[in-house]
């Protein structure tokens, strides 16, 4: 197997994974702050990197039905959240292709000010 390709962020505020430190996402990604995860807080983000997306599956949350794939560490392969593929309910659609990232699998980078 060759040698595996993680992504670095050059911004300032980037968090990372809480595990491994893989920068995940940039703080100019960041949508929202208000979601919740399995394990409480959770942040929306536009874009993320250095992820591996699983299987597309159909799940009821609390904002309705969403189809979603568990999104993973590309290093460690700590489960990280999930992204949307797809929403049902019409007001909910913004949220396609967006990924939600669990507040307790992360962390800042220490480039924060």
């Amino acid at each position: 197997m060759g040698k595996l390709y993680r992504e670095f962020l050059p911004d300032l505020r980037v968090y990372t994974c809480s595990s491994c430190n893989s920068h995940l996402a940039s703080h100019d990604q960041l949508v929202s702050k208000t979601f919740h995860g399995r394990l409480g807080r959770a942040y929306l983000f536009n874009e993320v990197v250095n992820v591996v997306v699983g299987p597309v599956q159909e799940k009821m949350l609390i904002t309705g039905l969403h189809a979603i794939c568990d999104v993973h560490c590309v290093r460690c392969r700590n489960y990280l959240g999930w992204r949307y593929e797809n929403a049902y309910e019409q007001e909910q659609r913004y949220k396609i292709g967006k990924v939600i990232l669990e507040k307790a699998h992360m962390m800042k980078d220490a480039g924060w000010r």
